[in-house]
């Protein structure tokens, strides 16, 4: 079991360390940028993955109920923790935004898909692949809300919301399935280029973020931020995702495979909206950085717990 999962960490870690590196290097050497990067992912790669996704996943009436239900009650059990330990801190209206960024949503395509993959087979990556959509769903709309309530007030959050393309981007997607309408073969391969494209961008984002990240630029209040952020990710996330699941009733597969993904470290995706809205990038993209780190042991002990 140990050879296993050491192949497996080997198989995912190494390919997604490429653009992180070029997004470290980049970074430090030439100065990134990353905002326009952001604004690129946003507005373009997201949506064009999110269809991508929408359009292919094999999905079946139980399995969508259970991921659909667990979806919403994890996101709305972790926004509450958050927003209850960001007042007990008494963070600033940044800081607890992106503490809600950090507890909510988790790398679960660029890092939890490959995993999933290897640790579980094609069954497990055809579970996955629901809960993936709803999380970029997700992410897009309510992250995004999330995010601008650092800056705005409830009702511009939600204006926002409805500018962003993957909402309708969904919507679109979803009648195609429905009336079982194809897109020409040059415009799928066209939308295959900008999907294919949002994994590499992503992760150099990530990249550059953490470098960027410097300890002795911190405030005291981003320092309890931090903390809450890795206890939330870490331990909570975990604990909280294994009891729901267990009150769904989740087949021992589908269970293992959404406590795996819901686990992952924090997504990429928040340190994007955490910049492009103010929501304290700086404490976000340090929180990616470690949780990733620390994905290394929690992982694992969870992939032994719950392989079949």
């Amino acid at each position: 079991m140990l050879l296993a999962l050491f192949a497996t960490f080997y198989h995912v870690f190494v390919p997604l360390s490429f653009p992180v590196l070029a997004g470290i290097l980049l970074r430090r050497f030439k100065g990134l940028d990353t905002k326009p990067l952001s604004l690129l992912s946003l507005y373009l790669l997201s949506p064009a993955i999110l269809f991508t996704t929408l359009t292919n996943a094999r999905v079946t009436a139980d399995d969508v109920g259970i991921t659909v239900a667990f979806s919403l009650i994890n996101l709305l059990a972790m926004w509450g923790v958050s927003l209850l330990l960001g007042r007990l801190l008494r963070l600033g209206d940044a800081e607890r935004s992106g503490l809600t960024l950090v507890a909510s949503f988790t790398n679960c395509v660029n890092y939890g898909l490959p995993l999933v993959l290897l640790a579980f087979g094609q069954a497990g990556l055809d579970k996955a692949a629901v809960y993936v959509v709803l999380q970029i769903i997700i992410v897009n709309t309510v992250g995004v809300f999330f995010a601008a309530r650092s800056q705005f007030s409830a009702r511009r959050a939600a204006l926002a919301v409805l500018k962003l393309p993957s909402l309708y981007v969904a919507v679109f997607a979803v009648l195609l399935r429905l009336t079982e309408i194809t897109l020409p073969p040059p415009m799928w391969t066209g939308v295959n280029l900008l999907a294919d494209a949002y994994s590499p961008v992503v992760l150099v984002i990530l990249g550059a973020q953490m470098i960027g990240a410097a300890p002795g630029e911190w405030q005291p209040n981003l320092q309890k931020a931090f903390r809450a952020g890795l206890a939330l990710r870490l331990a909570v996330a975990p604990l909280l995702s294994w009891l729901i699941l267990l009150l769904l009733g989740a087949d021992p597969l589908l269970l293992g495979v959404l406590l795996v993904l819901a686990s992952m470290p924090t997504a990429v995706n928040a340190v994007i909206l955490a910049e492009q809205f103010g929501a304290s990038p700086k404490f976000v993209s340090r929180c990616i950085l470690w949780t990733t780190l620390a994905s290394f042991l929690v992982l694992p002990l969870l992939l032994v717990w719950t392989m079949p």
